[in-house]
């Protein structure tokens, strides 16, 4: 009996250490992503020709992907190539990493690639989920189309034999 009141005891004051672990990380929140954010926001010079062209581009592949939305097949074309363009990230940095003095002011792209995950992979990894919950939404939308027409066949169908 001693002994499972040992354990028990063991166990609470293991739970209340985690307790107080998690309540003093909520209340240190958000803050220390939030500095890290804003450290790699200034680090960077946003007035490069180059960043300023990958930002563009971002942009038109999202106004691209948003204005077909209706056109299936190049919306599938389209996310595989954002897919695509993620595969081929670390390649990319690779290569960036070698050539950086040819376009640019400082290297932004360390082995860990911190900076095309963030510039490069994340963009398209968002306009590649934005095309995936189109497609989503009209599958359902086609799905719903074809149960009714499958309902009116049957309707009609049974009307038919009555006759």
């Amino acid at each position: 009996m001693e002994e499972l009141r040992s354990a028990m005891e063991e166990h609470m004051d293991l739970m209340a250490d985690l307790v107080q672990k998690f309540s003093s990380d909520l209340r240190a929140g958000f803050r220390p992503a939030y500095d890290n954010f804003i450290g790699f926001f200034h680090a960077i010079d946003w007035k490069e020709p180059w960043l300023m062209g990958l930002l563009g581009f971002h942009v038109v592949l999202l106004l691209v992907a948003i204005i077909s939305r209706k056109k299936t097949n190049f919306q599938m074309f389209l996310f595989l190539l954002t897919l695509a363009g993620v595969y081929l990230a670390e390649s990319l940095n690779r290569f960036l990493g070698k050539n950086w003095k040819n376009f640019s002011s400082q290297n932004y792209f360390d082995p860990s690639g911190l900076f095309m995950s963030v510039l490069w992979s994340g963009p398209l990894l968002v306009i590649s989920m934005i095309i995936l919950i189109n497609t989503l939404f009209s599958l359902c939308y086609m799905i719903v189309r074809w149960k009714r027409a499958e309902l009116r066949h049957r309707a009609r169908a049974a009307r038919n034999k009555q006759d």
